[in-house]
C-alpha cells in the first residue's frame, strides 16, 4: 500500500491509526460531491475474508441470515453473522466467485469473524478460510454520477443489477473487480485491485472526475445513512432485526445460527427496540440515555456534528414510538443540561409496517 499512501498524501491526506486516510482537506466538497457527483473513498482497511472449499455455499449458508443457495458467480449479497443467540458479530458484504467467496467486513473484524467461522468447521467440511485484509486495494465510488464517470472512462458499467454484483474488467491497465453498491444506501460501486496497483486505479479515478475523501466523511454519511457498525450499533446487546438489518435476513432458508431465534422474534413480532437516527438540539456523547417523560427509552449508540446540526444514531423501544418522536437526552454527567431530541427515520435501516403499526 506505500505507492498508494503516498499519492493520496502528496494530495493533502492526514492518515490515521490504520494508514487510512481521515481527511483530505476538503471535507465540505467531499460531502457534496457524495451527494450530488462522485467522491472517492479508501475501504482498504475493512477486512477481507475469502471462504473457499467445494463445501463453501452450503457452509455460508449455514453461518449466516442470508440465502446463498440462490447465488450464482457473479453474484452477491449482504448477510449478517450473528451468534447462537442472534447476537450480532457482523454485516458483511459477500461476493461470490467460481471458486470461492469474498467476505468484506467491517474495520478491524476479519479477525474475530475468522477465529468464530472456524470453530464451526468440522472434520468433513471442505472449508477454508483465508484472511486477505491489507493484499487488495478496495475502494468506492460514492454518489448520484458514479456510473457517469465510470462510463467516462470506457467501463460498461453495472447499471440495473441486483446490489453486490460484480465482474472482473480492466481500468487504466490492471484488474479490477467492479460490484455494485457502496454499503451505503448511495448509488455508487465497490472496486477491488491487488494493493500493488492501488495507486494506479486511485489516480485514474480521481483523474476522471472523482473528489477524494476521507474517514471523517464517510463517518457523516454512515450515521446519515445509518449504516450500523459493530462496538457501536453491532453489538451483543442487540440482533439484526433490531439493527433494521431485514433486507440481510432470509425467512424461508433452513436452519443457521441464531435462526430459531430471529424467526421466533419476527413471528411473534418480539422486536423490542429499534435503531433510529436522532436529530439534536445540541452536541451528545455516545451512551447519552434518550427519556421520554420519566421513562428512559433509549441510549445513543452513535453521533456526529453536520453542517444542519449534531445528528445520531440510537435503540429505541418499540412501544415509545418511532420518527418524530420527541426524547430527551441525558448526558452521563449529572450536571450537563438535557438535550433535546427528535427520532428520524435514515434510508440504510428497514423497519416493517407491521412493527411501525405495533410501536
Amino acid at each position: 500500500m506505500q505507492d498508494l499512501r503516498g499519492v493520496q498524501v502528496a494530495a493533502g491526506a492526514v492518515l490515521g491509526p490504520a494508514s487510512q486516510p481521515l481527511s483530505f482537506g476538503n471535507d465540505a466538497i467531499a460531502l457534496d460531491s457524495a451527494r450530488t457527483g462522485v467522491s472517492l473513498y479508501d475501504r482498504s482497511h475493512w477486512g477481507l475474508i475469502q471462504v473457499g472449499g467445494d463445501d463453501r455455499i452450503r457452509y455460508l449458508h449455514n453461518q449466516s441470515t442470508n440465502d446463498f443457495y440462490q447465488l450464482q458467480p457473479g453474484q452477491g449479497c449482504e448477510t449478517v453473522f450473528v451468534t447462537s443467540t442472534a447476537r450480532t458479530i457482523d454485516l458483511a458484504t459477500a461476493y461470490v466467485l467460481a471458486d470461492g467467496v469474498l467476505l468484506l467486513v467491517s474495520p478491524g473484524q476479519n479477525g474475530k469473524l475468522m477465529a468464530w467461522l472456524d470453530r464451526y468447521i468440522f472434520g468433513a467440511d471442505r472449508v477454508t478460510l483465508t484472511d486477505l485484509t491489507g493484499t487488495m486495494a478496495i475502494f468506492n465510488l460514492i454518489g448520484p454520477a458514479s456510473q457517469d464517470l465510470l462510463t467516462k472512462l470506457g467501463i460498461a458499467v453495472l447499471g440495473g443489477q441486483p446490489e453486490a454484483s460484480h465482474r472482473e474488467m480492466t481500468i487504466a491497465g490492471v484488474p479490477v473487480r467492479l460490484a455494485s453498491g457502496t454499503g451505503l444506501a448511495i448509488a455508487g460501486y465497490t472496486l477491488m485491485t491487488a494493493a500493488a496497483d492501488g495507486a494506479i486505479l486511485w489516480q485514474a479515478l480521481q483523474a476522471a472526475g472523482a473528489v477524494p475523501m476521507g474517514e471523517q466523511v464517510w463517518e457523516q454519511l454512515r450515521i446519515e445513512q445509518g449504516r450500523p457498525l459493530p462496538g457501536r450499533e453491532l453489538t451483543e446487546d442487540y440482533n439484526p432485526l433490531e439493527a433494521g438489518l431485514w433486507p440481510t435476513i432470509s425467512f424461508t432458508k433452513g436452519c443457521y445460527i441464531g435462526q430459531e431465534t430471529i424467526a421466533r422474534l419476527n413471528t411473534y413480532q418480539g422486536v423490542k427496540q429499534r435503531l433510529w437516527g436522532v436529530r439534536l438540539s445540541s452536541f451528545a456523547e455516545s451512551g447519552a440515555v434518550l427519556m421520554v417523560e420519566e421513562d428512559k427509552v433509549g441510549k445513543l449508540t452513535s453521533v456526529i456534528q453536520t453542517e444542519t446540526g449534531p445528528l445520531g444514531l440510537a435503540y429505541v423501544r418499540t412501544k415509545a414510538g418511532g420518527s418524530g418522536l420527541q426524547v430527551r437526552v441525558l448526558s452521563p454527567q449529572a450536571d450537563a443540561e438535557p438535550i433535546q431530541g427528535e427520532l428520524v427515520a435514515v434510508p440504510f435501516l428497514t423497519h416493517p409496517l407491521e412493527q411501525d403499526e405495533k410501536g
